[in-house]
């Protein structure tokens, strides 16, 4: 698959994330075999790009791969300006974000309430495209609510207009996260537009990344939640795609490597205080199959210290081997 100049490894890509998608994220996940990975969405709006939460989501030392930056905003003027400084700090694709159905967000009349407003969008983008000299790519939903899906006449807004590549979520604004994601209107998009066209919306598995790329004919998937505490995902579905077959879970020690490392790399991200809060929440994503009662999880949100919450996580992959030891021994 192909954006621009840029030739990706494969057609499967990280989903922008708003508090999850940050630099230690992103490399895992492109490490585990995502073709491509966007930052957390970064508003428009000049006055908080030096806030500390800002800066974190513009950092780029030294990651590998292509560079896909989200911007979010409503003014035409302020997003071209977002544009043009993310590519000087070294962006080389600019997502736009319209796709957010955060209320935050959308009060803001950013992210996904722009679909109601077709001709504020076309202007957004031409805006943008027209600001800088990488690729520009869109995110959106299907429509503002499902009475109004009109998601086929922003995608030919989107192509006439210089957009080089599509992400759709399978859920209107109004559905936020609930139901069930329907990829019916991503297959009418598809037909309706040339450009790249990439499914999102509740693709946790190898086989529903195979159906949603089967019924929609789309020319990739976006995995959001289903990556998270799972960076696996990726490797595992390239794999179905590839040769048909299952790729077996890790074992317990690539987990346990695998979870050190992140949360090593979270902390020295964020710093110790921030660091050590912000690694909690990927602990329990990782773990919410093993920790099923939570205890671990209890105990390890109350530790403070850095060094400590490595202890304690390489303490309790110590204790599952083992337990996986004494399940397989009667056996053998």
């Amino acid at each position: 698959m192909q954006i621009g100049p840029y030739k990706l490894d494969n057609n499967l890509m990280l989903a922008p994330m708003a508090g999850v998608t940050d630099r230690p994220f992103r490399q895992m996940c492109r490490r585990m075999g995502a073709g491509l990975v966007v930052s957390e969405m970064l508003s428009s709006n000049p006055k908080v790009w030096n806030t500390a939460k800002s800066m974190h989501r513009m950092d780029h030392t030294g990651e590998e791969g292509i560079r896909s930056v989200q911007i979010a905003g409503a003014d035409p003027d302020l997003m071209a300006q977002a544009a043009q400084f993310n590519v000087a700090n070294g962006a080389q694709i600019i997502d736009i974000n319209m796709g957010c159905p955060a209320k935050k967000v959308n009060k803001k009349l950013a992210g996904s309430a722009l679909l109601q407003y077709p001709a504020l969008v076309e202007s957004i983008v031409q805006a943008v495209v027209e600001a800088v000299d990488v690729p520009v790519t869109l995110k959106i939903r299907t429509g503002w609510n499902t009475d109004n899906r009109n998601g086929v006449e922003i995608a030919q807004i989107a192509e006439q207009n210089g957009i080089q590549s599509l992400a759709v979520h399978g859920r209107t604004r109004a559905c936020m996260y609930k139901g069930e994601a329907e990829y019916d209107t991503i297959k009418a998009i598809k037909e309706a537009i040339s450009i790249p066209v990439i499914a999102n919306g509740d693709i946790t598995s190898p086989e529903q990344a195979r159906y949603v790329l089967e019924h929609t004919g789309a020319d990739g998937v976006m995995i959001g939640r289903g990556a998270q505490g799972n960076p696996w995902i990726f490797k595992q579905i390239l794999h179905f795609l590839e040769t048909g077959e299952i790729l077996s879970a890790p074992p317990l020690s690539e987990q346990h490597q695998v979870l050190h490392e992140h949360v090593a790399n979270v902390q020295a991200f964020y710093g110790e205080v921030m660091g050590v809060r912000i690694a909690r929440k990927h602990v329990g994503w990782y773990l919410a199959e093993h920790d099923t009662d939570r205890q671990f999880r209890k105990t390890f949100n109350g530790i403070e210290q850095a060094d400590k919450q490595l202890n304690a996580l390489d303490d309790y992959f110590q204790s599952l081997q083992k337990r996986e030891t004494r399940q397989i021994s009667p056996a053998a």
